[in-house]
């Protein structure tokens, strides 16, 4: 009888997105033109911009952005110089990131695929940015979901977040909006909290919070 090998026997242990929000994001791109996402926009989100003119991300490093969409930050980073992988669970979106990269002939990576079973080795990179992937996580993987960043990244390996903020009352916008405290209680095992930024809300836009992040080059030291 043949052998399971053991990185299929690892991630089957690791808990995916649930089949249900699997199904949402899927048709989400399926029946609604891309550009007319809420979410969508052709400019860069400004905190990955800021992390590349502040040099929190170095040119030339291998960058993950998870949930990419339709890749309008990957596009803007492989333009700045970085070697680039985009994930998301919609194939639609991936389809049309594959679409948006070619017309501008960048070489990107782009894959189908689940954030909290990410087809990458550990250790493998040295960057990612999130533009909303984390707060679309449901609560009770969102220790999941920072263990499994941990895990792609090498140590000292920078994480650029934004989410939208508990603060944001409006109806519209992600069911799940984290605190800072549960933002923290779910990265700080494996990350240290370099900066952390409120951005409130203009013209009817959604208050966000903006974090930099940085891989843990040794364990969290335990509570005193």
């Amino acid at each position: 009888m043949a052998r399971v090998p053991r990185r299929s026997a690892s991630l089957a242990r690791r808990p995916g997105v649930p089949a249900t929000l699997r199904r949402q994001w899927r048709a989400m791109y399926e029946t609604t033109p891309y550009r007319d996402l809420p979410w969508f926009s052709d400019r860069p989100a400004p905190w990955i911009e800021r992390g590349v003119d502040e040099g929190w991300l170095r040119r030339g490093d291998r960058v993950l952005d998870v949930g990419c969409g339709a890749g309008t930050n990957a596009l803007f980073l492989a333009r700045s110089g970085f070697r680039v992988r985009g994930l998301d669970l919609a194939p639609a979106a991936i389809a049309v990131a594959r679409r948006r990269a070619a017309r501008a002939r960048l070489s990107i990576d782009f894959r189908e695929g689940d954030a909290l079973r990410l087809p990458f080795g550990s250790r493998s990179l040295e960057g990612v940015v999130d533009r909303g992937c984390y707060h679309t996580i449901p609560v009770r993987l969102r220790r999941a979901y920072s263990r499994e960043l941990g895990r792609v990244l090498r140590p000292g390996g920078r994480y650029l977040v934004s989410w939208v903020a508990r603060e944001s009352t409006r109806n519209f916008g992600p069911p799940h909006r984290p605190s800072v405290e549960e933002t923290a209680l779910a990265f700080e095992p494996e990350f240290l909290f370099l900066r952390t930024e409120f951005e409130r809300g203009r013209r009817g836009a959604l208050s966000s919070y903006h974090g930099l992040l940085e891989r843990r080059r040794s364990p969290q030291p335990p509570p005193r």
